[in-house]
Formats: structure tokens, sequence, C-alpha cells
């Protein structure tokens, strides 16, 4: 039994409680999870028990698919055998707890300080994305965990996406679509638009607490990208911080609060992968008059036709839907390993995947060091619009390239290697 201590219980947590629950549901019995860190200590009451406790706080969306628009989960709804041991200090919880692993979500910043405390006590970790808050930290993480030989994860659930996993089939070796050659994205003005605190966590807007939309959604972008179209050889780029003031209101739509913002809210990027694809990405938290996106947000072009969404446009032919073609054509063997117990969740399959790994004594599939690699993407972004000049990817990997990075190491007090 891997017994789980979560530190963090903002309201991304009812999208990982869905998660685990789905996975008891699926007959997944193998983990509980015995122990809550919040800062304060109501936060992680309105999570343990159905009906008691505090009010869980509403969902901060309405977007279809969001994870932020999740809400009303509880441990009680999947585990009754358990009394669940609340904390308000992470160290705490990691020396004392009876756990054997860690989840941590809390804020960029925080992620190689818990890690630090978990390697410290043992204890296997699977951490909120980014990785960390610098490729530095992120390095030292990867490093230690492979020193004292624990499990580490990154929570990049995009990787386990069901449009992910079927771009990954159409695009990849045999598969109808051919070989990729070109992606364009374009997400503007699609979400908290135009001046709204991203999930009302004002941290997101702030660049010393890691904030911006490069890093937030950028390692989501490319964990994709690099799932599909193989390593991110360069990138060139450029950033801005369009709404240097943003609010939060609630649910009346009366201001509660507003916040300076110095992180970026907007991104356009250009790379190309060490296959030679070529591809751009447009992305903005900003933009008033409503949302504009390239086809349904990402295009995907290759040899024998294009997929954008769910919709497979062939050079002849009519449409045709990327989830049929794969539930008829992809090898069964590769759909019992994509989608285990018929779950479809990103959240269940990405913890369903950490847990194996854990039992299996090997790393999952998003491993720290594939955590790494998307964050060196990501930041490859804020270095390449800080030199003004494209870079390498491996520049950013290895270090030599932190200009954007250097305050938030001396800010943490991190030691690049």
């Amino acid at each position: 039994m891997i017994r789980i201590g979560i530190v963090g219980c903002g309201r991304i947590l009812a999208a990982h409680l869905r998660g685990y629950r789905l996975l008891r549901e699926a007959g997944v019995d193998n983990f509980r999870i015995t122990a809550l860190c919040a800062r304060r200590e109501e936060d992680a009451w309105m999570y343990v028990r159905r009906g008691q406790g505090p009010p869980q706080r509403p969902p901060v969306s309405n977007i279809p698919g969001d994870p932020l628009a999740v809400g009303d989960e509880y441990l009680s709804d999947f585990q009754t055998d358990v009394e669940v041991q609340v904390y308000t200090d992470y160290r705490r919880m990691i020396a004392e707890a009876p756990i054997d692993a860690v989840n941590d979500f809390t804020v960029h910043g925080l992620h190689h300080q818990v890690a630090q405390v978990a390697f410290e006590h043992g204890k296997h970790l699977l951490t909120q994305k980014p990785l960390a808050v610098t490729v530095a930290a992120a390095r030292w993480m990867c490093q230690e965990a492979q020193r004292r030989e624990l499990v580490l994860g990154v929570f990049e659930n995009f990787r386990q996406n069901a449009q992910s996993r079927h771009l990954a089939w159409a695009l990849g070796p045999g598969g109808p679509l051919g070989k990729l050659q070109m992606v364009y994205l374009a997400y503007v003005a699609a979400w908290w638009a135009p001046n709204l605190v991203v999930a009302q966590t004002p941290w997101r807007h702030r660049k010393l607490e890691g904030g911006g939309v490069s890093l937030d959604l950028g390692v989501h972008f490319f964990d994709q990208i690099r799932q599909v179209a193989g390593e991110v050889r360069s990138v060139v780029a450029q950033v801005a911080t369009v709404e240097s003031q943003r609010v939060i209101v609630d649910q009346q739509g009366q201001l509660q609060q507003e916040v300076a913002c110095d992180a970026d809210d907007t991104f356009l990027a250009s790379f190309q992968t060490e296959q030679g694809v070529v591809g751009s990405m447009c992305v903005s938290w900003a933009g008033h008059g409503g949302a504009t996106r390239m086809g349904q947000g990402s295009v995907w072009y290759a040899t024998a036709g294009k997929v954008t969404g769910e919709e497979v446009h062939f050079d002849q032919g009519p449409p045709q839907n990327l989830e049929q073609l794969f539930r008829q054509h992809a090898p069964e063997e590769l759909k019992r390993r994509w989608f285990p117990l018929g779950l479809k969740d990103s959240f269940a399959l990405n913890q369903l995947d950490w847990l194996l790994a854990i039992e299996q004594k090997r790393q999952p599939e998003t491993s720290g060091e594939e955590g790494l690699r998307d964050l060196a993407c990501a930041f490859a972004i804020l270095e390449s619009a800080t030199l003004g000049r494209r870079v390498e990817v491996e520049e950013v990997l290895s270090g030599q390239v932190d200009a954007y990075q250097r305050p938030l190491n001396q800010h943490y007090g991190i030691e690049p290697s």
C-alpha cells in the first residue's frame, strides 16, 4: 500500500481527487491518501469528508474540460478506512505523517523546496508542472532523486490527454497522416481575457514567483510537441506583459482585488525540432473583443494531410474524426497501454503511471527528466526574448544560457550547476 501525503490544497486539488476516485472505481487499490497539508488548516479540512468541515470554494472556471472547473470532490467519496491527518507545515507532515510518497501541488517556487524535504526523508514525489521555478532547480531535483533511488514524476497530464495520444499515433511511425512537417498553434484571449487574474492566483503574474504564461502553459504545449514531433532543437521568441494590471471579480462581476503584473501574459515563438519539423505558437491571456484560435487551437500538417482538434483532413476525401480513426485502426496493444483499465481521465492516468512506477521501481512516463526538458523548452521562450536571439534548448538545459533565470536563482538561493 502506497500512503500519500498531499502538499497544497488549492482549487486544483478537486481535479486530483477526482482522478484518484476514478482509479478506485476502476479497481486500483494500491494507495491511500493519509495526510493533507495547507497553509491554512481549514483549506485542508474542506476536502476531507463530505458533509463535514468548511464548505469548498467554488470552481474558478466554467471552461469545458478545464481542471479548474472541477469541484465537489472529497476524500471520503473513495476512501473510508483512513483517518486523514491534517498539517499546516509540509516539513512536519513529511517528517511525521504515515506516508511513503508526496504529491506537491504548491506554487512553482516551492517545488524544489518540498522536494528537498521529501528526498531527505526517502519519500517518492509527484510534483505539479512545471517541475521547478528554474532549470537549475529542476536539474538538482532530477539528480537528487536519481542519487537516492527515488521515483520523481511531474504532473504533466497533457501527455495522457486523449487528443495527445491520438495525435502521437496518427503522426507517428505507420500513422495514417504520414510524416509531420509543420505545427501551428494559437490561443489568444481564450482564457482569463482580457485582464482577469488567472485562476484567481496572483502569483501567476509575478516573475519572482515563477509566473507567466510561458511557464504556466508553455510546458504543456512543449510536452505535447515533444511527444508528437520529437525533441525541440531551438526557439526564437518575443514576450510581452500586455495587461500590467489584472483584477479578481466575484460571481456578480464586482471588483475584489487589483493585481500588478510583471510576468509575461503573451508570447510568440517559433521552433524547430531535431527531426526538422517547424512550428509557431502565439499564446496570450490578454486580448479584448473575443478569442482568436488557429483552427481548433492547433494545426498539425503532415505529408498526407492535416489534423486540427478532432478533424482530420486528408488530401482526398471528406474530413474524418481523429478519435474514430484511432479506435478503428490503432493497435489493440497500444490502446491498452495508453488507456489502461478503460480510463480516459488524464489525471487518473498520470496518477496510475506514477503509482505503478513506485511499485515497479522505475521512473514514470512523465518523469523528472521529461519535466526538465519541457521546462527548458518553456524557458527557451523567455531566454530568447531576453537575449534577442534564437537559443538552442541544449544551451538552456546545460545552464549556459540563464539570463532570465539568474534573478530567480539568486532569489531562491539556487546554485546553478
